[in-house]
C-alpha cells in the first residue's frame, strides 16, 4: 500500500519554529527571530503577542513575490547556520528566504545515507569519517570513490556542500549567478576542496539536455524546482509544463545503476502523488524502491507541524 509519509526535523540547533498562524511563522536562526509570511498558517497563533513582538525582523510583503525586511535590531556579522560538519551564510532576501530551509534536513539525512552506502572513502574537507558500506553500485562493483551527482535548481547550495562532504562531486546547476557566488561561499566554509564541485549558470532543462548529448551520465540526481522561473537567458519556466519534460530528459543521464533520486518542490498547486507518479514514469525500468510525502518543520512549544514542502525519493 503506498503511504504519504509527513518528515521533519527534531533536532536542528541553529533552527527553531517558535510559533506559526495567521498566516505568519515566527522562527529563530542561530539566535536570531524573524517574522515571515506563510500562506499555509491559516490557523492562530498559539504564543502570546509579546512572544512575536521580541522578534529581531520581520518580512513585510511589497508585491505578488518580493517584499522589504523590517528590522528592529540586525542579523549577527556573520550569521551562520550549522549543520553537521557544514556551514552556511544566512542573510535576508528581497523573496524573505534567508539562504537555508530547515525542513530540507530530513533529506540531507537521507542523501547522506545513499552516498556513504556505496562510498568507500573519507568524507571531504579533512574530516574524521564514519565507517561506512560498500555497498555495489553497478552489477560486479565493489564501491567506488567517483560518484558524481547532479544538483538542479541549487539555489544557495546546501545539497551540494553536503553531498560533497561525503565526498561526492557535485555538479551545481543554478540560473542565478548571485545564488552560485553565494553557494561557492558556503563551500569554502565548509572547507570543501575546490575540484568537488563544477559550477554551472545555466537554465536546468537546457543543461540536461546538452549532457545527454554529451553522453554524460550521474549516479544520483537532486533538484528543487520553483513552480515558475526564469533561465539565466530568459527561459520561462512553469513546473507544470517543464517538470514532465526535464524528468524525461534526465532518463538519459542516469547511470544503469543509479544510487538515489530525489524531487523536491514547495508549489501548493499539486500533491506528492503526482510527484511520486512521475518518479515512477522516471524509474520504472530500474529496480529500487520509493518514498513520498510532505516536509514540515515542528513548533518547539506546541509541536503543531507546519507544511513546507512535497518531496519524492527513489533509492537503490
Amino acid at each position: 500500500m503506498n503511504t504519504i509519509r509527513i518528515e521533519y526535523p527534531e533536532h536542528l540547533p541553529d533552527y527553531e519554529l517558535v510559533d506559526s498562524g495567521n498566516g505568519e511563522k515566527l522562527e529563530k536562526f542561530s539566535g536570531y527571530t524573524i517574522i515571515r509570511p506563510d500562506p499555509r498558517a491559516l490557523w492562530q497563533k498559539s504564543q502570546k503577542n509579546e512572544v512575536w513582538s521580541r522578534a529581531n525582523a520581520k518580512f513585510e510583503r511589497t508585491g505578488s513575490e518580493g517584499g522589504l525586511w523590517n528590522i528592529a535590531a540586525p542579523p549577527p556579522q556573520p550569521w551562520y547556520f550549522r549543520y553537521k560538519k557544514c556551514a552556511f551564510l544566512l542573510k535576508p532576501t528581497d523573496f524573505k528566504h534567508v539562504g537555508v530551509f530547515p525542513e530540507q534536513a530530513v533529506n540531507w539525512d537521507w542523501m547522506t545515507t545513499q552516498i556513504n552506502r556505496c562510498h568507500p572513502s573519507p568524507p571531504a574537507g579533512g574530516e574524521g569519517s564514519q565507517p561506512t558500506i560498500k555497498t555495489p553500485r553497478d552489477s560486479g562493483s565493489t564501491g567506488r570513490n567517483d560518484i558524481h551527482i547532479l544538483n538542479l535548481f541549487a539555489y544557495t547550495g546546501t545539497a551540494t556542500v553536503i553531498a560533497a562532504k561525503q565526498g561526492a562531486f557535485v555538479t551545481h546547476v543554478d540560473s542565478v549567478k548571485s545564488t552560485i557566488s553565494w553557494a561557492h561561499e558556503n563551500c569554502i566554509l565548509s572547507n570543501i576542496p575546490s575540484d568537488r564541485v563544477r559550477w554551472i549558470e545555466e537554465d536546468a532543462y537546457t543543461f540536461v539536455l546538452r549532457e545527454g548529448k554529451r553522453e554524460k551520465t550521474y549516479d544520483g540526481i537532486i533538484m528543487d524546482p520553483p513552480r515558475f522561473g526564469r533561465g539565466s537567458r530568459g527561459e520561462v519556466w512553469k513546473l507544470e509544463e517543464d517538470l514532465p519534460k526535464l524528468l524525461t530528459a534526465c532518463k538519459q543521464i542516469l547511470v544503469p545503476h543509479p544510487l538515489f533520486i530525489l524531487i523536491n518542490a514547495y508549489t501548493a498547486d499539486i500533491s506528492s502523488i503526482v510527484l511520486q507518479h512521475m518518479m515512477e514514469d522516471l524509474m520504472k525500468d530500474k529496480k529500487g524502491t520509493m518514498m513520498f510525502g510532505e516536509l514540515a518543520t515542528k513548533e518547539s512549544a506546541s509541536g503543531r507541524l507546519l507544511p513546507q514542502g512535497i518531496f519524492a525519493r527513489w533509492q537503490q
